[in-house]
């Protein structure tokens, strides 16, 4: 029986692959996304076309399809990046919520319309909020996109997207389980799933690249396969262990590892593998659309196909306005994510294997996909039309307002942007430490305890105290300590004295909650009112006698994880990409006919005759922050252009000519940053001008614009004299630029 199953097995996926290689060289050739011919082929080789064999046995397809998924959302993980989500800012989360929470009631309002229950509404919701990341990077490489700074921003919503898309998996999940939307299942879901998302991150990050480079002299392509694919594997099973789905760790899987120096060749040796099970997985999608179901339902197809691309323009574009884009970048992006894809079948299956999801609704999804998928070029090239139109009629006094508040949003003052820093690292630090500390606390309660009560009753409590004590102390004496640094502390209250409060609630809060988990843990051990008198007793002492050691060994430790959260950083995607004005960063990668190879940079006249500025280069494993005039341009080259997209755009031609990957190696350095400097009145750099003050030969730094108090902005000449209250938007070393502040 075995053998004959083996056969069958073996028999379905030669006769999927056939197909799908056939028919996707077809596509190839008419040059039609590659996932619509797995649809395709996958429709052919169903049993609901009949001038073709289909598969003897579906099952078999479901076995590679659910093996399929959990490899697709492990290279999408590879893709996504913890470091990535970091650094997408506000903007992204603040659109990615709007266009989810937005398409999802639309889908919901609309499910109802079309008749479908409270449940097959909610995941329609779901399945029509998610853009297809793999046919936007698709669009935007053949229409020679990539390098627009709208198409930045849209990857950063993506790559939150993708991380909504889980969360909404979990969610929906538990909905379906318990057949209704209780607010406290849903909250207590979504905290488990924080909170082990939280301690995946921060034991992959610590110990995953010092594992891999401790051994890194044994990892060729064939060791490296095997590690990737066993660490994906392993995630998920221990995931479906902690009351997850296998596809969640292997996506949690790929987002740590996306973040370690190894995850280029990972990408590499994994696609070959990712290529073959996504095909199956896509096929099988194919093999659920059946044209009579089509022909039933081509009303609500189109009704669905017209919702997802006015909502997504209307939502992505009010998302990306809302944040402060100006409107033509907010317009171009709303066009560009008019389709649903991957997600949207991942969601439907999850529906289909849980049992609540109406059998109609997948073949309906996959239709729409394929129409949006068909349409999102089209859409993305009616972007600029569409905005000159809605330039030329919208109210005048709309328009201004539209541009006062851009011009607010995107211009920050120094302050500003230093409380939102130290903001922000007090926050996670409260989430990572306390993640931790909570772990450690479960760990006692749950094992630790029960186990030390059946080999030694008499002091097992006291031993799980030290113990659980011991593992914590470091974790809460960093949770205790202040998150701002001194000299920003400082600076806080010098610029207003009103920011003192705020620190002194953030310090005491954070004292509090570090009291609290010992009092808790105690508690649970013992009894409330030891928990109380010791654990406060314990706190003080910890306070008096262990800080000073404990921070010296939780500076090495935080050392040792940043390093390895730094390992690989975002290249070539432009990620400070709000600028001045329309300027963005983008790196372009030097082609071996560029006309420019051998001359030096001031030679080139790139300024001149492009109006950009070479912000850095990188060569090989060398990186030139702020180049001078004398570096020569060479082949291989990731050259650190700022300008504005049609200056970039009409160089990037020319820099990659003869580069047959068209760019896309992506740049490693993050040495250099944008920030923005208000000039005061005792400021060195008061009288001079951009030419006597020499900026980039004493800072290292590279002068981008001159914002004037009145808001207008001025590009450097030369000639532009300094006055109090300009604010200097400079590109260089952060360390360096320190100095300057």
């Amino acid at each position: 029986m075995s053998d004959i199953q083996l056969e069958t097995l073996i028999s379905d996926l030669a006769f999927i692959l056939i197909l799908g290689a056939v028919v996707t060289v077809l596509f190839k050739w008419l040059k039609q996304p590659v996932v619509l011919g797995y649809i395709v082929a996958g429709f052919l080789a169903s049993p609901h076309f009949e001038y073709l064999p289909s598969v003897t046995t579906e099952s078999n397809i479901e076995f590679w399809a659910q093996l399929g998924i959990v490899v697709l959302l492990f290279s999408l993980g590879l893709e996504f990046s913890f470091k990535k989500l970091l650094n997408t800012g506000g903007s992204a989360v603040v659109t990615a919520l709007i266009i989810v929470i937005g398409m999802m009631a639309a889908g919901f309002g609309i499910g109802h319309v079309l008749n479908f229950s409270n449940m097959n509404s909610l995941f329609l919701g779901g399945m029509l909020s998610m853009s297809s990341t793999t046919i936007i990077i698709k669009a935007f490489t053949d229409l020679n996109l990539r390098q627009k700074k709208f198409a930045s921003l849209v990857f950063a919503v993506l790559i939150v997207e993708d991380l909504f898309a889980v969360l909404m998996m979990v969610i929906l999940s538990s909905i379906a389980v318990n057949n209704s939307v209780e607010g406290g299942e849903m909250l207590f879901s979504v905290s488990k799933l924080v909170f082990f998302l939280v301690i995946w991150f921060l034991v992959g990050v610590y110990l995953l690249p010092t594992l891999l480079n401790a051994i890194r002299r044994y990892l060729n392509n064939e060791t490296l396969l095997v590690v990737s694919l066993g660490l994906c594997f392993g995630m998920a099973v221990f995931s479906v262990y902690c009351g997850f789905s296998l596809a969640l760790g292997a996506f949690v899987m790929g987002s740590i590892i996306a973040g370690i120096s190894y995850a280029e060749r990972i990408e590499q040796v994994i696609t070959p593998v990712k290529d073959l099970f996504g095909a199956v997985f896509f096929i099988s999608v194919g093999m659920m659309v059946d044209l009579h179901v089509i022909e039933e339902y081509i009303s609500p197809i189109l009704i669905l196909s017209c919702v997802v691309i006015v909502g997504m323009i209307v939502f992505g574009t009010f998302g990306m306005l809302i944040t402060g884009q100006p409107l033509r970048i907010a317009m171009e992006s709303g066009f560009s994510l008019t389709q649903i894809g991957e997600f949207a079948f991942i969601i439907a299956s999850l529906g289909m294997s849980l049992g609540v999801l109406n059998p109609i609704i997948y073949p309906i999804v996959v239709a729409v996909s394929v129409i949006t998928t068909f349409t999102t070029p089209y859409f993305i090239r009616m972007a600029d039309p569409a905005y000159n139109f809605v330039e030329k009629h919208l109210p005048r006094k709309l328009h201004f307002l539209i541009n006062r508040y851009t011009t607010n949003a995107t211009s920050e003052c120094e302050t500003r942007v230093l409380w939102k820093t130290v903001l922000k690292r007090y926050l996670w630090r409260i989430l990572l430490y306390s993640s931790v500390i909570i772990a450690i606390i479960l760990i006692t309660l749950r094992y630790l305890l029960p186990w030390l009560e059946t080999i030694i009753p008499s002091w097992s409590r006291l031993i799980a105290d030290v113990v659980a004590l011991s593992c914590m102390s470091h974790f809460l004496l960093a949770l205790a300590m202040p998150a701002s640094r001194k000299t920003e502390r400082e600076r806080l209250i010098a610029a207003n004295a009103r920011f003192d409060v705020p620190l002194i609630v953030m310090s005491l809060f954070r004292m509090l909650l570090s009291l609290g988990f010992i009092i808790y843990t105690l508690s649970a051990i013992h009894s409330m009112r030891v928990g109380w008198i010791v654990g406060f007793l314990i706190f003080m002492l910890m306070l008096i006698a262990l800080s000073g050691r404990l921070r010296k060994h939780m500076r090495r430790i935080e050392s040792t994880f940043f390093n390895n959260l730094n390992e690989r950083e975002l290249r070539r995607s432009g990620r400070n990409n709000n600028l001045v004005s329309d300027m963005h960063l983008a790196y372009i990668e030097v082609g071996y006919g560029c006309p420019f190879v051998g001359d030096r940079l001031i030679d080139s006249n790139l300024r001149q005759r492009y109006g950009v500025n070479v912000a850095s280069i990188q060569r090989g494993s060398s990186f030139i922050a702020v180049p001078n005039g004398t570096m020569r341009i060479f082949p291989g080259d990731i050259l650190g252009i700022i300008g504005t997209d049609e200056q970039i755009q009409a160089l990037l031609p020319i820099i990659e000519q003869g580069n047959e990957t068209g760019g896309e190696n992506e740049n490693r350095a993050d040495d250099i940053k944008l920030t923005n400097i208000l000039l005061s009145e005792t400021s060195p750099l008061i009288g001079k001008t951009s030419a006597t003050s020499q900026i980039r030969d004493k800072y290292k730094a590279l002068l981008v614009a001159i914002q004037h108090s009145d808001g207008t902005y001025d590009h450097p000449t030369g000639n532009n004299l300094f006055n109090p209250g300009d604010i200097l938007w400079l590109v260089g070393d952060p360390k360096q630029l320190e100095s300057l502040k």
